[in-house]
């Protein structure tokens, strides 16, 4: 019986394959299987004393806890974005489209001073918070959220809006013509389609909030147990030379992480099916 061979136009799928994972294997594979390798020249019992040290875990909690809040806020607020500029015309629109990449191109210690200067306790809106509501923003937890959210936004807005440019607008006319109003359209007609690009934002913005530095060290203030971060005590164990020690919170990240973005994808892949768009 002859082997049926599929038929590329383009061929090389053996060689480009090959680049592929040579590719990734020296960019991604093995920079991380470093960081394990590293890891395993502490015991069992130095490990689990160097990952649960108090410092340790209250970053863990700071840069989770704040990545997970702002990926959240950013999933709201982002929606309400996209939302605005796919349908709705407006004067500067084109400016604060524009705008949304702002966080890509800016460096991220400009956008820590930049923030900083703005929500510390004598910036424009700081003093007003502070001065008026007693909530204090900079050198604080809450500053820490405000870069996140800062910095992970355009995620949620660049994958939410071209799903909105792609929905036709039939489908919500057909639910109002059913006699469906303004929210059942789109709580049962609009979310089911964006609730994967959701998803898929919200996994975005999360893991680059983990593992943001420059834009959070500056409005943070690094109070010990208060508002450090975790990829600053991994700093903190590089300046004091234990190797180890550093890439052994990184594993604790990393681990972290992988589960957090495996059960998005999870829920991401379980929400097409529910919906008919498994690819």
């Amino acid at each position: 019986m002859a082997v049926t061979r599929s038929f590329s136009v383009l061929p090389g799928f053996n060689l480009t394959l090959g680049y592929t994972l040579l590719y990734l294997s020296i960019l991604v594979l093995i920079p991380l299987s470093a960081v394990f390798i590293k890891a395993s020249e502490f015991s069992m019992a130095e490990f689990w004393t160097v990952v649960t040290a108090d410092r340790v875990v209250a970053s863990y909690r700071l840069s989770f806890g704040s990545s997970l809040l702002a990926g959240l806020i950013n999933m709201a607020f982002g929606l309400m974005l996209a939302w605005v500029l796919v349908r709705y015309s407006f004067p500067g629109k084109k400016l604060v489209d524009a705008l949304i990449d702002l966080p890509f191109a800016l460096p991220t210690a400009v956008a820590g001073i930049a923030l900083t200067a703005l929500y510390a306790r004598n910036g424009w809106l700081g003093q007003i918070i502070e001065g008026y509501f007693g909530i204090r923003v900079a050198f604080a937890p809450l500053g820490v959220l405000i870069a996140l959210v800062f910095i992970g936004l355009p995620f949620v807005v660049r994958t939410v809006q071209p799903v909105l440019q792609d929905l036709d607008a039939e489908l919500e006319e057909a639910a109002a013509s059913l006699g469906a109003n303004r929210w059942q359209s789109f709580r049962y007609v609009v979310v089911p389609v964006l609730w994967p690009a959701l998803l898929t934002g919200f996994a975005l913005a999360f893991a680059r909030a983990v593992g943001e530095y420059g834009s959070v060290i500056f409005i943070a203030g690094n109070i010990p147990r208060v508002s450090e971060i975790t990829p600053l005590m991994i700093i903190t164990k590089l300046e004091q030379y234990d190797y180890t020690g550093a890439t052994a919170i990184a594993v604790v990240m990393l681990i972290f992480s992988f589960i957090m973005l495996l059960s998005i994808n999870g829920l991401q892949a379980w929400s097409a099916r529910r919906t008919g768009r498994a690819g």
